[in-house]
C-alpha cells in the first residue's frame, strides 16, 4: 500500500499513538503547555508540569481502573487529564466525571488533613458531537454552579468538552493561540488519513 507525503510527515492526533505522541512526552512537553494555556485564564496559566502514571487502579480489586491518555500535574499541583475521545461515546460526561474522581481521591491523606484540595482539570478532545442543543458552540467549560443563582459554588473541578466538528473558523480567522490549536493543530478533517 502506498502511502502519501501528508501520512508520512504528519502524527494524526485523532489515534491514540498519534495523541500520545503528541502530548504524552516528555520531548512534547511544551506543545501541552501551551495547548493547555490556551484554554485557561491568564490568572490559570501553568509555567510547567510533571507527567504521572495514566494507569490507574480502583480502591479495591473489584473496582474498575482508569486509564488515562494523558494525566499530569502542574507546578503548582493542580492535575489535569487530557484525552482524546475519537468515537461516539454516549456516556462520554459520566466517563469523563468518573475520571475526576481518580485526581481528587488521590489527594486524600491518611493523617492530619483539612480536606484542601488542588483543582483538577478534564480536558476532553472530541472528534464528536455529544451537545446537539448548541450548534454554533463546541467549547463547553463545566464547573459545579449553584442552580438557582448560577454563580460557580466550587471551582477546583473543570470540566473542559471540545467538540471539534463544531469548530468551523476559516484559517485566516484563527486570531488566538486558542483559535490557531483548534483550527490548525486539531481539526479533524486536517487528519483524514488516520
Amino acid at each position: 500500500m502506498e502511502r502519501d507525503e501528508y501520512t508520512d510527515r504528519y502524527v494524526n492526533p485523532y489515534t491514540d499513538f498519534g495523541f500520545k505522541k503528541l502530548f504524552g512526552t516528555e520531548m512534547n512537553k511544551e506543545l501541552l503547555i501551551s495547548f493547555i494555556n490556551s484554554l485557561l485564564s491568564d490568572k490559570e496559566q501553568i509555567r510547567d508540569l510533571t507527567y504521572l502514571n495514566t494507569e490507574n487502579l480502583g480502591i479495591s480489586e473489584a473496582d474498575r481502573k482508569a486509564v488515562f491518555d494523558v494525566y499530569c500535574e502542574t507546578d503548582s499541583g493542580e492535575k489535569i487529564l487530557v484525552e482524546m475521545q475519537r468515537g461516539q461515546q454516549l456516556f462520554f460526561k459520566e466517563r469523563s466525571l468518573y475520571y475526576a474522581s481518580f485526581p481528587i481521591q488521590q489527594q486524600g491523606k491518611r493523617d492530619d488533613w483539612d480536606y484542601q484540595l488542588k483543582a483538577v482539570y478534564v480536558i476532553a478532545i472530541l472528534n464528536f458531537v455529544f451537545d446537539h442543543t448548541h450548534d454554533g458552540y463546541f467549547h463547553h467549560e463545566v464547573q459545579l454552579t449553584d442552580s438557582k443563582t448560577r454563580e460557580v459554588f466550587y471551582d477546583k473541578l473543570t470540566f473542559i468538552y471540545l467538540e471539534m466538528p463544531k469548530f468551523n473558523k476559516k484559517e485566516e480567522e484563527l486570531d488566538s493561540m486558542f483559535d490557531k490549536w483548534h483550527g490548525i493543530g486539531l481539526r479533524p478533517n486536517n487528519m483524514e488519513n488516520g
